[in-house]
């Protein structure tokens, strides 16, 4: 995973810059989504490992499925990665797109944990409060984790709140043993 990433940081900023440039960032970041579930594929992804595949061929049919959801800017980008055999990084290189993506525009994304689905007046209320705690937009996206129990677990970036019980029985489990 760290050589992927170490492998994906350059593509990534390039085409950071290419979209800062341009006043492009949420269609890079949704081309680079789309990039990546598209190398995923399994048919794909056989076509990627065939080693008979010509680049400029794989390189051509790689842009043809993406079709005109590309622009011409995001297509050549897409080349570059078949040309540098790089498209099996094309998750890292979203990721780390998206990172950059945020720290220019302020946001951080959250990820909300929840034993139960929250309504949306809740959900306004927890986005709100954790934009006040950390200073910035929140985007956050809701999973369901019934093993939660009850409550949230929250991660933002490298932070983590875990209000759940599970994890407070957890904590308590702790302290009693101690």
């Amino acid at each position: 995973m760290a050589e992927n990433l170490t492998l994906a940081r350059p593509y990534a900023e390039a085409a950071f810059k290419v979209a800062l440039a341009s006043n492009a960032l949420a269609s890079w970041a949704d081309a680079l989504a789309t990039m990546a579930a598209v190398a995923a594929d399994p048919q794909m992804a056989s076509c990627i490992d065939n080693p008979r595949l010509l680049t400029k061929d794989l390189a051509r049919f790689f842009v043809d499925v993406l079709g005109a959801k590309l622009s011409a800017e995001q297509q050549n980008f897409a080349t570059i990665l078949v040309d540098n055999t790089r498209l099996g990084v094309l998750p890292e290189i979203c990721s780390l797109f998206v990172e950059l993506k945020n720290a220019q525009e302020g946001t951080q994304e959250a990820i909300i944990a929840s034993a139960f689905p929250l309504d949306a007046e809740a959900l306004n209320k927890l986005v709100a409060d954790l934009e006040r705690r950390f200073a910035c937009k929140i985007q956050a996206t809701v999973e369901i984790d019934p093993e939660l129990i009850g409550g949230v677990r929250i991660a933002v970036g490298d932070q983590v709140i875990d209000a759940s019980v599970r994890g407070k029985l957890a904590a308590m489990s702790v302290a009693l043993l101690n």
